[in-house]
């Protein structure tokens, strides 16, 4: 925990679970993955934490989008930044919402089938958009990530040759290609894996007379919860060297777009005990109820894949394993139980809890009222 975030719950009085961001380690963030890739442009993901004065600071540091709808777009374009910064990157999108970032000048669309070129096809010859760029999206393994993505986002390896060359027959231009190794990812050979990939199909493209320009190597970067994690730089240089082993001196133009490595960090859950209780007279493992839970925040407990660092003001008493659980009416509204956390004996209704790591994915997977809760409060100072 930062001083300046230690200074800010110690001044505050309002009640209910809040976030608070730190700004200055949002931008130690972004310098270091500057200086770890410097000839590769940063897409920062927006749905990691869309608050206007992170996006405000990445703008003014230098920094592009990575939007997954409309509102996204929006709210990057909110920022000031041109439309040149900007990448539409799901790969499923409304026809609707595919003009409307048409009409706003983006020019770069992530695809993984040809369903979607031919959507974006369609609306680009409607509104006479120029330079419509695609790039594809292809599978790969999330081997070393702590929570690896599902098969709803990609093509296998040998489908993207035909859904660029579909692009190419439309008169859009065939751009590149898109991968992601996983979210929390700790293994630094996952880029290497992936642009081995991405090389092949450079080669099989180039071969059929179309040129590929671009490499997004997605997100992935971790943030430190339980485990140390490397440094920005010790990626960086995994993935130039990978770089250099598959495309030589004809490096392609490259992307990131860190997320959680962003901001993830730079976030601290401030929450209440609501109630600790045993289920039984012999359970030896107390339930501990806080006023959050995940349905306002803490979505990424599902299956308890992400593990945040808990603090408390009873730190250094004698501990026992506890289930956590949020405040709701809900069955499945428990954060840890198959792996019990270690906390104070000491704990008590009322006391603090610090839930650090949270400044990703936190504000934005809060629901609007369940159970009539409000919404996960936040600030960034």
């Amino acid at each position: 925990m930062t001083d300046r975030i230690r200074e800010f719950l110690r001044n505050r009085r309002d009640d209910g679970p809040i976030m608070v961001v730190d700004l200055e380690v949002v931008a130690a963030n972004f310098a270091k993955f500057a200086r770890a890739l410097p000839d590769t442009r940063v897409f920062y993901a927006v749905k990691a934490n869309p608050a206007p004065e992170i996006l405000n600071l990445l703008a003014e540091m230098g920094s592009c989008f990575d939007c997954a709808s409309v509102v996204e777009i929006e709210q990057a374009l909110a920022t000031g930044v041109s439309a040149d910064r900007i990448s539409f990157g799901n790969t499923i999108k409304k026809e609707k919402d595919i003009a409307r970032a048409l009409q706003y000048g983006v020019r770069l669309f992530a695809v993984d089938c040809e369903p979607e070129v031919e959507k974006i096809g369609r609306q680009a010859e409607i509104i006479g958009a120029k330079d419509v760029k695609v790039f594809c999206r292809f599978l790969q393994d999330c081997e070393g990530a702590e929570w690896p993505l599902s098969r709803k986002f990609g093509c296998a390896a040998e489908m993207a040759p035909r859904v660029l060359e579909h692009a190419h027959r439309l008169g859009l231009q065939a751009y590149g290609l898109s991968f992601h190794v996983g979210s929390q990812q700790t293994n630094m050979g996952a880029w290497d894996q992936a642009l081995t990939t991405a090389s092949s199909i450079f080669a099989t493209l180039a071969e059929r007379g179309i040129e590929l320009k671009m490499v997004n190597m997605g997100g992935g970067f971790p943030t430190k919860y339980l485990k140390d994690v490397p440094a920005a730089e010790a990626y960086g240089a995994a993935i130039f060297e990978a770089l250099t082993k598959h495309f030589g001196n004809r490096l392609p133009e490259t992307i990131i777009e860190p997320g959680r490595g962003m901001v993830g960090n730079a976030g601290i859950i401030e929450s209440e005990v609501v109630l600790i209780s045993k289920k039984s007279d012999e359970d030896e493992v107390r339930w501990v109820y806080l006023d959050i839970g995940k349905f306002h925040g803490l979505a990424e407990t599902m299956d308890e894949a992400i593990r945040y660092p808990i603090r408390t003001e009873r730190d250094g008493d004698e501990t026992a394993p506890c289930v956590l659980a949020g405040p709701t009416c809900d069955s499945v509204d428990v954060m840890y139980e198959k792996k019990p956390y270690d906390l104070p004996v000491s704990l008590s209704i009322g006391d603090k809890v610090l839930i650090e790591a949270t400044g990703a994915y936190t504000t934005t997977y809060s629901t609007v009222g369940f159970n009539g809760f409000a919404p996960l409060a936040s600030v960034c100072i």
